[in-house]
């Protein structure tokens, strides 16, 4: 059996989008699955737009997802001669041409095609006119003027184009550069790749490169066009939808296994199953499984899909992203308490890494200032003998571990004749600065003795304040 080899073919003029990400997990997961190989390959022939900040933005998305190559990266400008080498085989065979038609001439060919709602946008002017090598000239393809290309896609089926709507695509611009259509083929053919995976944008390029593989004598690899992914007001997904680079997910906050299991459901699906492993998904992904129809991205959908993550995530793992965001608020985890028990404190509390990030803030810094509604209610007068009481308490107590915390904490109520919640709620301001945290014993714990009765002050004085002001 052929061993099955797929590729991920991305242009470097931009961010790693959304849509590219989920073609490379596709193409990524049928390789796994079938125990092929899956290579990165850089189509930087477009020398104006490409540039070297996106390709490291597309290595560095696929190194934050997980997609890891056998091969590659390989960059289509180093390989131009290869490229020369096969357009001089396709003109010495009959099956490409020069042609020195005119900037003009071509315009208006164009521009009668659009009018007339024709597919072809050149007549074949040069196909049998000399054209001196030595002069400006682009090459073209001679694509077949009879018959169809048939063949089947395996998202799409069977898919029939007649030639008479292709026309003679230019191969290598004037400049020498050889263009897209020309070192796909070529390097589809080169890299052995069995499975072509991409947009189903590049279905109509499918029937112009399937003539090239035939007028070179070359296999044919299988095709599968996935459909384009949509906003959720139908049109295209853009930047106006939000985040659609995959390094803003990370930016935002969103966790890597959360965004695969997103983008792979987009198209896909195995019964009514939501959540799935990688190693599930290289069990169970199959390309011919993919719907036809276009996707619709929804993000209140990925960030159900991210909570949960969070919620069964390792919590190592956990600390280890999280750390990031926290360096982001200029906070160094390593000063403070164990980042480990920090998330193990707050993984059912927030949707996001960025979320986490700021409800955790308080464990290793002094807030600005209390949530004002927490302090109005909470920070009252009728707060400060409890606050003092606990303050006390906890400056003799010598055991921090959350369980006797909570035990003082019980103590000090039934010693005033309060429940708990008198006396817990107020020194939960008093130390996270609003009303709302992990329990009390590991909050007091996670926060520390010191910065416990730093904080029970500021809170007594704002008391202070309030009843002077009163």
């Amino acid at each position: 059996m052929t061993t099955i080899r797929t590729r991920f073919a991305p242009s470097p003029t931009g961010y790693l989008h959304v849509g590219g990400a989920r073609t490379a997990l596709f193409s990524w997961l049928y390789a796994r699955r079938h125990g092929g190989a899956f290579v990165l390959r850089i189509e930087d022939t477009d020398l104006e737009r490409s540039t070297e900040e996106a390709v490291n933005a597309i290595l560095e998305g696929m190194t934050w997802l997980g997609l890891e190559y056998e091969e590659g990266p390989f960059y289509q400008t180093h390989r131009f001669e290869r490229y020369n080498e096969v357009i001089d085989e396709l003109l010495a065979g009959g099956h490409a041409y020069r042609c020195n038609c005119s900037k003009e001439r071509l315009d208006t060919l164009r521009a009668e095609a659009e009018k007339s709602g024709g597919m072809r946008g050149y007549d074949g002017h040069c196909r049998d006119k000399f054209v001196n090598p030595d002069e400006p000239h682009v090459v073209r393809f001679r694509n077949p003027e009879i018959g169809v290309v048939v063949f089947d896609d395996q998202v799409h089926g069977k898919v029939v184009v007649n030639n008479s709507e292709l026309d003679d695509l230019i191969i290598r611009r004037t400049d020498g550069a050889p263009t897209y259509n020309l070192t796909v083929v070529v390097d589809d053919h080169d890299m052995g790749i069995t499975h072509v995976i991409r947009g189903d944008d590049h279905k109509r390029n499918a029937s112009r490169q399937i003539n090239i593989f035939k007028a070179l004598g070359w296999d044919i690899p299988r095709y599968a066009h996935v459909a384009l992914i949509m906003g959720d007001d139908g049109a295209k997904l853009s930047k106006r939808h939000g985040a659609v680079s995959v390094m803003q997910y990370k930016e935002d906050g969103f966790l890597p296994e959360a965004l695969l299991n997103y983008l792979v459901r987009l198209g896909w699906s195995h019964g009514d199953q939501e959540i799935f492993s990688v190693d599930e998904l290289i069990q169970l992904f199959d390309i011919e499984d993919v719907n036809k129809a276009a996707s619709t991205f929804n993000t209140e959908k990925l960030l159900w899909l991210n909570q949960h993550y969070i919620k069964a995530g390792d919590p190592a793992h956990l600390a280890h992203l999280l750390s990031y965001h926290m360096g982001k608020l200029e906070i160094d985890p390593s000063q403070g308490p164990d980042l480990v028990e920090v998330v193990k404190a707050q993984q059912e509390r927030a949707r996001t890494l960025v979320e986490m990030a700021e409800i955790s803030a308080f464990f290793y810094r002094d807030f600005e200032a209390f949530d004002e509604d927490a302090a109005k209610k909470h920070l009252r007068p009728v707060a400060r003998e409890p606050l003092e009481r606990m303050r006390t308490a906890l400056e003799s107590q010598a055991d921090w571990s959350p369980e006797a915390l909570h035990q003082l904490v019980m103590d000090v109520s039934a010693a005033m004749d309060l429940k708990m919640g008198k006396v817990a709620q107020p020194l939960r301001v008093a130390v996270v600065g609003r009303a709302a945290s992990p329990g009390i014993d590991i909050t007091l714990s996670l926060v520390g003795q010191a910065a416990c009765l730093r904080r029970i002050d500021q809170a007594l004085d704002y008391i202070s304040k309030r009843e002077a002001n009163a």
